[in-house]
């Protein structure tokens, strides 16, 4: 959750500590009373609705890899760039040097699909993934580029993917919020890339920062209170505060969720965020060393338990605004980013099969843009490039072993079936259950979707 939330809630819980002490002895209210409150001030914001379409999965994983990953170092060979190294093309109206991938390629899985020596641990895995060779996003810049990933526009604030799928699904576990974002560092464009805008802010993600204290604020302030007596306290000012306010005014509902959600999480989270109870041989599988709470393989493993108790969307963010895939000046930057992903990432997949959890969970591993195949002579790096690059899928619908699209010779253009950021919205949406273009809220006079008036399913990578 953003700051304001982190500090509006900590904010009403140090002004009714006074009523808190007051209230201690005084019989607690369960929680179901407390969402039975809820409902009659106008309903449960976050109560679950139904779904527009049938729904093939029903929790999604996104994994933001900030900087731009290459796709033509990575998923996306091309033999052709490796022959022509040095070479020049005309781009953009100047010349410029073709430069090969440093990295070598091997086939893997049953169709026999390249995959760079970057990621030996994913690429057993390239059964289980639908490779998109043909994304295309309209900014180059990190900022703008970072914000149609997850918002679609970048005119106007909008918001991200997962405040959608919230406000179109609502919680599968009124006790954890609906959104999470495991974020070590901020991404391009800090909180705005999971902030709900416009729509009521209980859409808006829950940050856990991994570590030892990933919550901030979340321990209550009066540790002699217990979670029955805070909701007794809460549910009086509530009351209060409604006499107050105009009838059914949504910042009461907000108010009232925002708490509930945090005095869930006080009892739930510490759990779920608690690893040790994992088999040896999983931890093993991830990677998680003893009194590990922060790296890549906690965070694969730490989303995995969150969706398993009911949170319906997680975005697992590496590694932020800084040493991240965006790799000027070597690529060899990305041994060390694949490095830190590859294990844990294939582990989650694999994991999820193993539970069978696969089949109702979306994964997405996607990037903002690709990396230039042209660049200046002998260059070590490479620049950033939208006009194509490659995201991966798996689960939750997805036609596993498939690869839809293509670039051309070099990687540089897309060649065949563009499947632009709006399309991949559309595609996740409806894998979700929800029609981009029925998923509505009324602002400033019109209608806003996350499509905005675009956007088609990708029916070719649907199982």
């Amino acid at each position: 959750m953003t700051g304001v939330h982190f500090t509006n809630r900590r904010s009403f819980l140090r002004s009714s500590a006074g009523a808190a002490v007051a209230a201690v002895g005084v019989p607690a209210l369960c929680r179901e009373k407390l969402l039975q409150a809820a409902r009659q001030e106008g309903g449960h914001p976050l109560a679950p609705r139904r779904a527009h379409v049938a729904a093939r999965a029903t929790n999604l994983i996104v994994v933001n890899l900030t900087g731009g990953l290459s796709h033509i170092d990575s998923f996306d060979y091309k033999p052709r760039l490796q022959a022509d190294h040095g070479k020049t093309i005309d781009w953009r109206g100047r010349p410029f040097f073709l430069n090969a991938s440093p990295f070598r390629f091997r086939r893997y899985g049953e169709r026999g699909l390249h995959v760079s020596e970057l990621f030996p641990h994913l690429a057993r895995r390239i059964d289980d993934l639908a490779v998109v060779r043909s994304m295309v996003n309209d900014h180059i810049s990190h900022g703008q580029a970072t914000l149609a990933m997850h918002c679609g526009l970048t005119t106007v604030p909008m918001p991200s993917i997962g405040s959608w799928i919230s406000y179109g699904l609502g919680t599968r576990e009124p006790n954890l919020p609906p959104f999470v974002v495991l974020a070590s560092a901020l991404p391009y464009m800090g909180n705005q890339v999971w902030d709900a805008s416009f729509l009521p802010a209980h859409h808006t993600g829950t940050r856990l920062v991994p570590g030892q204290d990933p919550v901030p604020h979340l321990k209550s302030p009066l540790p002699s209170v217990s979670l029955g007596q805070l909701e007794q306290l809460m549910l009086r000012t509530i009351n209060q505060r409604h006499a107050e306010d105009r009838q059914r005014d949504p910042r009461l509902q907000a108010r009232m969720s925002s708490f509930r959600t945090a005095a869930g999480m006080m009892k739930l989270a510490p759990q779920v965020l608690d690893v040790s109870g994992e088999t040896r041989s999983t931890l093993e599988q991830y990677g998680v060393a003893a009194g590990d709470q922060q790296s890549m393989a906690w965070q694969m493993l730490a989303a995995r338990r969150l969706v398993e108790r009911g949170v319906r969307v997680v975005e697992v963010v590496h590694t932020g605004s800084g040493a991240n895939w965006d790799s000027h000046g070597d690529m060899q930057q990305h041994r060390a980013r694949a490095g830190e992903l590859d294990r844990p990432l294939a582990a989650l997949i694999a994991d999820l099969k193993q539970r069978g959890m696969l089949d109702q969970t979306l994964v997405a591993i996607c990037t903002e843009f690709g990396r230039s195949p042209a660049g200046t002579e002998n260059e070590k790096g490479r620049n950033h490039h939208n006009a194509a690059f490659t995201c991966l899928l798996a689960g939750g619908g997805v036609q596993a072993g498939t690869v839809h699209g293509q670039s051309d010779q070099y990687g540089n253009l897309v060649a065949s079936d563009e499947v632009h950021v709006h399309d991949l919205h559309a595609t996740i949406l409806h894998l979700m259950g929800l029609d981009h273009e029925r998923l509505t809220y009324r602002f400033g006079g019109r209608d806003f979707r996350l499509t905005d008036v675009h956007g088609r399913v990708v029916t070719e990578i649907i199982a």
